[in-house]
């Protein structure tokens, strides 16, 4: 994969090229644990169904971009949403991209374009949290617990230079006491564009009210897309019907 250059941060990047004229761009987003290879395919699937560019990176910390070598805020998402995502953008040359985003990636996604310093096309969230509910904490909770018993850190290590930054970096500050308060709703008046948000019935770390929350706040048109059988991925446990929305939505936007 590609690297570019970013605060001083070298990160890993895919960019899948355009192969239909007038078809938007897309920047993928991934999850508090996630990477640009944890994706797997479904960036170059999206990529085919849509036609778009579609690039996709690992945050700063992430997969093998550089690591990370203090501990992160409270604010990261804002800090990625606010810093790190416009910077992308110029480097890239993205000057209206739909975003999409999954979980941390589709708070962000949210973070930024209800910021309103920046033209969005559209948002495709999976799974996004706009505040802090008790199952985020008992999922998150039982994540540190598996990854102590050994399975975990084994799956992620396959993705991550730094797996142990990574998750700490994730579960530390999702179960410190001061994240409780964590709330983005400020953010969501300020989305105007589009917004599809997908979010599986058996999510084990957030509920319907999140997607209810943004339903209600954000000004521009929102779809929802809730999925049985599904839990916290629906780009990998509903895979087909979650690519078909999504190039469904974007084709209209």
């Amino acid at each position: 994969m590609p690297f570019l250059t970013l605060a001083g941060h070298r990160i890993e990047y895919q960019d899948i090229a355009r192969a239909r004229d007038g078809a938007p761009d897309l920047i993928v987003l991934h999850e508090g644990l996630g990477s640009l290879s944890m994706w797997r395919d479904f960036p170059a699937k999206l990529a085919a169904a849509t036609g778009a560019r579609t690039v996709t990176y690992s945050r700063w910390g992430y997969g093998y971009s550089a690591p990370m070598l203090v501990p992160r805020a409270i604010d990261y998402m804002h800090r990625e949403a606010l810093e790190d995502l416009p910077a992308l953008r110029a480097a890239l040359g993205f000057d209206n991209p739909v975003l999409v985003g999954h979980s941390d990636g589709g708070s962000i996604a949210l973070i930024h374009a209800g910021a309103g310093k920046w033209p969005v096309r559209a948002l495709v969230l999976e799974a996004p949290h706009v505040f802090v509910e008790e199952i985020s904490i008992a999922g998150i909770a039982q994540a540190k617990a598996d990854y102590a018993g050994g399975e975990l850190r084994r799956r992620l290590a396959r993705y991550h230079d730094d797996v142990d930054h990574v998750f700490r970096g994730w579960n530390d500050v999702w179960l410190s006491p001061e994240f409780r308060r964590w709330n983005i709703e400020e953010f969501l008046p300020g989305v105007t564009c589009p917004v599809l948000a997908i979010q599986g019935a058996d999510d084990q770390y957030g509920t319907l009210e999140q997607l209810d929350a943004i339903e209600r706040q954000v000004k521009g048109r929102f779809e929802r897309l809730v999925l049985a059988r599904c839990g916290h991925s629906p780009h990998r446990d509903q895979e087909s019907a979650a690519l078909e929305a999504m190039a469904r939505f974007i084709a209209r936007v």
